[in-house]
């Protein structure tokens, strides 16, 4: 078994699931749903009753140069009214750098991605037209698999990537973190 069908395989388990059909109608432009929703659940699946991680929200990314706040909101907004027990943060990566000091202009949904955390917030799954699943693992999903917390090279000494890793390992002792990374 590949390990996007071993991910594939604990998601299912999942609402993401049920919620990708809807984030897909949206028609949002090179759109992924990544981040602590799927490092969440993966987790929580592999570490049982110990791990007190669960779905926050919905991270769901993409990239339009020409869209705007009111994109996000509208997505957000028809997502909340279609499963209002969930929560989703819906962020434009084109414009993320505009109003994130710091942070670099992306390039494109995937760059932004590449750039969140730690190598498993930087996990994309998304379906195409047909259904079929799709994933995004730039920095494969051994990390995620063994509960390892590294930042991605970019936030190797960011202060936020340690303040989360120590959130995480609180919640979920059977985490790790990279001590090679700090």
């Amino acid at each position: 078994m590949t390990n996007n069908h071993r991910l594939q395989e604990i998601l299912a388990n999942s609402p993401i699931p049920e919620v990708l059909p809807a984030i897909a109608k949206i028609n949002l432009p090179d759109w992924w749903l990544a981040g602590g929703a799927i490092r969440n659940t993966v987790w929580r699946s592999l570490f049982g009753e110990e791990c007190k991680l669960f779905i926050k929200d919905f991270d769901i990314a993409f990239f339009d140069v020409t869209g705007d706040r009111n994109q996000e909101l509208a997505a957000k907004a028809r997502l909340t009214e279609q499963f209002p027990q969930h929560l989703f943060d819906v962020k434009n990566q084109a414009s993320f750098g505009n109003w994130r000091p710091g942070l670099k202009v992306f390039t494109s949904t995937e760059d932004g991605i590449m750039n969140w955390l730690h190598t498993t917030a930087a996990v994309g799954v998304k379906i195409n037209q047909k259904g079929e699943w799709q994933f995004f693992t730039p920095y494969g999903l051994e990390d995620l698999f063994n509960g390892v917390i590294r930042p991605t090279s970019v936030n190797i000494c960011n202060p936020d990537a340690e303040e989360k890793a120590k959130e995480l390992l609180m919640k979920c002792s059977c985490l790790r973190t990279d001590s090679n990374s700090h």
